[in-house]
């Protein structure tokens, strides 16, 4: 089987690589030809936990493959699939110009039957204009090609998404036709062999259920950062609350963990992206509408706790400097697209602070969207050195069990601000710091 799939970004990407471990022979296709061209030697663009051994392991094989025209193996492959960017508009839906502008190249130069599947995450009502795209210009050619269009949602976590799609939970296929729906259970046997986990539904419910799964996660994170809120007022420990909680088989344990809002590519897109959708059909997403409200809130708590501690007056702050360990909006990724890191930065330079920051992987990035407003350590301990106050941001295994004789010596302040929860509370009290977390 021969598939395309357009896009190497990271859905794209990690997509084309694990398809091509299974056998599959693939093409990827973007429009940056310098991209391409690193892609080709074996330089991936994005940082994910086995990927690159993966892209050079198959590109050598000959069964993965990077070209700038889709037009030029279009006719050639069974399936493509679309995985471009869908970024938010102003107004927080997603643009779906790549999306179409896929949809219109395909039926500039189709002359075979395919299945075009959409992989990025796109509103309800994509496939059918992706179809009627295609159709339009196939008319414009006089030509009568038969083709489907089908839906096939992303689970991937980044950090992990190697492993998610080689060993997934679930994967959801919307489609209209038997033909089209036999070609993508072949694409995916090899797969399932140990447990079959392939649904299929039609192609509306495929569209919607990214969303509503991502919102379900995204709601589960601001809830539990609401009640870690309150936990800090009545004397409560969100800690003990949340495995309370989590015993209970209907609730579960996973997204429970308070901090200092969630970031990345997907939670805040896909909310923005739903109460859009909703609003377009007169409903108003009331739940979601506080999500977002609780999340954008949460990203500033570590600086009201800095404020806090020099009795609330933001002057106190000016000539500070405080150390930042993490940058990323989760572990094992240099994704800072909203990033908590970026909000509180933000707001400690507008105050007059010193920022110094360290994360093991995420300085290019930052200093790519930020540029040299902050101090570049070259390690944790570099970036505590004069520090009056220490924010833990991120939650990298590396910083889980500080020194806390060097972190002393290095410290000129004693307060550590722990935005995930992650540090021992009683040992750096013990060891002279004054510590705050989340919800307790």
């Amino acid at each position: 089987m021969k598939i395309a799939v357009v896009g190497t970004g990271y859905v794209g990407l990690v997509t084309g690589t694990c398809f091509s471990e299974m056998g599959v022979h693939v093409t990827c296709v973007d429009v940056d030809q310098q991209k391409i061209e690193g892609l080709k030697q074996g330089i991936i663009p994005i940082y994910e936990p086995g990927l690159e051994t993966l892209v050079r392991k198959n590109t050598r094989s000959g069964r993965l493959q990077f070209t700038t025209r889709l037009e030029d193996i279009l006719n050639s492959v069974d399936i493509v699939f679309s995985a471009v960017g869908t970024p938010p508009d102003e107004d927080g839906s997603a643009d779906l110009k790549y999306v179409l502008e896929v949809a219109r190249t395909i039926g500039k130069h189709l002359n075979k039957y395919i299945v075009v599947v959409t992989k990025s995450t796109v509103p309800v009502g994509t496939a059918r204009k992706v179809q009627e795209v295609i159709r339009q210009e196939l008319q414009l050619r006089g030509v009568n090609v038969d083709f489907d269009v089908a839906s096939n949602p992303e689970f991937l976590k980044e950090g992990n998404a190697v492993k998610d799609f080689m060993s997934p939970d679930r994967v959801v296929v919307g489609v209209e036709s038997e033909r089209a729906r036999k070609l993508m259970a072949r694409l995916y046997k090899p797969f399932m062999i140990m447990n079959d986990r392939l649904i299929f539904t039609d192609i509306p419910s495929a569209e919607m259920i990214k969303y509503a799964a991502n919102s379900m996660l995204a709601t589960r994170i601001s809830f539990m950062n609401d009640i870690a809120n309150l936990c800090e007022l009545v004397g409560a420990d969100v800690n003990m609350v949340r495995k309370g909680i989590g015993s209970d088989t209907r609730i579960g344990k996973k997204f429970l963990y308070a901090g200092c809002g969630y970031g990345g590519s997907c939670f805040p897109k896909d909310v923005k992206a739903l109460i859009k959708t909703a609003s377009d059909y007169g409903y108003p997403m009331r739940v979601l509408q506080a999500v977002e409200s609780v999340n954008a809130d949460q990203k500033l708590i570590l600086y009201n706790k800095l404020v806090n501690y020099y009795g609330g007056d933001e002057s106190q702050l000016l000539g500070k400097t405080v150390a930042m360990w993490g940058l990323a909006f989760k572990p094992e990724t240099d994704d800072m697209r909203e990033a908590p890191s970026l909000v509180l930065i933000d707001l400690l330079l507008k105050a007059g602070v010193n920022v110094k920051v360290y994360d093991p992987v995420a300085m290019y990035e930052c200093r790519r969207r930020i540029g040299d407003t902050v101090y570049y350590a070259k390690n944790m301990y570099d970036a505590a050195t004069d520090a009056d106050a220490l924010m833990l941001v991120t939650e990298w295994k590396e910083f889980r069990i500080p020194n806390t004789e060097t972190l002393s010596q290095k410290m000129r302040g004693r307060l550590i601000l722990d935005g995930r929860n992650i540090l021992d509370a009683e040992e750096l009290n013990q060891a002279g710091f004054e510590y705050h977390c989340i919800g307790k």
